[in-house]
């Protein structure tokens, strides 16, 4: 049970990312500002 209740968090942090449009559509190119947006995007989350 302990792994699904993991999971669950896991989706959910992965569906409240790409709740934004930047990092949905991954309008950067290259990986380096997909990191930066992604860690842009986490902090926010956490904030």
């Amino acid at each position: 049970k302990s792994v699904y209740r993991q999971r669950n968090q896991v989706e959910r942090c992965f569906n409240r990312l790409k709740q934004n449009r930047r990092i949905a559509t991954r309008y950067e190119k290259k990986a380096e500002n997909y990191l930066a947006m992604l860690t842009l995007a986490s902090i926010m989350m956490c904030l």
